[in-house]
């Protein structure tokens, strides 16, 4: 597709054709576009409001504003609710923390992943345990 040809789709799609789509390199805005309009604007395997909340809570660690901004506008659109939202704040700021924290601390990965599998299976059976 040529810049144009890309241009009408965007514009096609979102109403008009944002400015940062315009600094997009030739060599790579026929992919960023339909990439960006398959994942973030088209039905995946994650429903849309889904998505919307895990950009928003990327953005927010990135403490990125235009994401932000994005993010929520289309959370909210595809309907996710005031609490919602604040959960993902919260989740996305626990994640950052402990990621932080993890880090810093030297963790062995392997170590990390054995005990997060063991902590699984204990969980998991002790659903079954309560099921039975």
């Amino acid at each position: 597709m040529t810049r144009e040809e890309i241009y009408q789709d965007v514009k096609e799609t979102l109403g008009l054709v944002p400015e940062f789509i315009k600094h997009v390199p030739d060599a790579t805005l026929e992919h960023d576009w339909l990439s960006f309009k398959a994942l973030q604007l088209g039905e995946t395997a994650i429903p849309n409001k889904y998505k919307e909340l895990i950009g928003l809570a990327v953005a927010s660690a990135l403490q990125c504003p235009y994401c932000e901004y994005f993010h929520r506008g289309a959370a909210e659109f595809f309907g996710a609710t005031e609490e919602e939202l604040n959960e993902t704040g919260r989740l996305g700021m626990q994640t950052a923390g402990w990621s932080t924290m993890v880090a810093s601390i030297g963790q062995d990965v392997e170590e990390f992943q054995q005990e997060f599998d063991r902590i699984i299976e204990y969980i998991r059976q002790q659903g079954q345990q309560k099921a039975a």
